[in-house]
């Protein structure tokens, strides 16, 4: 089993930066797929970026390009650097990891608050 925990929220102005972390307990991570995702009020969980076991990143549009995620097996844990923040990226901010198939470990979450 794992267990993951993000950190790092908070409330910044928009143009701000913040780095989230999502340390992992139970189980090593370098074999799992990991992701964070993020969910605004009143609306769905979306995708925001990917990195493989391997170190192959993703992101969605709207964040290319301002948003790096990376990890680091020795620590067990991932991050999300969050630069030129938005009002828009305002939102619950989750980790996730799986081997093979769908998410199935996720964290609580940690808030990101950007103001304008």
């Amino acid at each position: 089993q794992v267990q993951l925990v993000e950190s790092g929220g908070g409330l910044v102005q928009a143009g701000g930066s913040l780095r989230l972390s999502c340390a992992a307990s139970g189980r090593t991570l370098s074999s799992y797929g990991m992701a964070w995702f993020r969910q605004a009020p009143g609306k769905q969980r979306d995708l925001v970026a990917t990195i493989s076991s391997g170190g192959i990143t993703n992101y969605v549009d709207s964040v290319q390009g301002r948003f790096t995620i990376s990890r680091d097996n020795a620590k067990n844990t991932m991050f999300l650097q969050m630069n030129s923040l938005k009002p828009e990226d305002t939102a619950i901010y989750y980790c996730a990891g799986r081997r093979t198939g769908g998410y199935e470990y996720w964290g609580q979450g940690t808030q990101v608050t950007v103001t304008a």
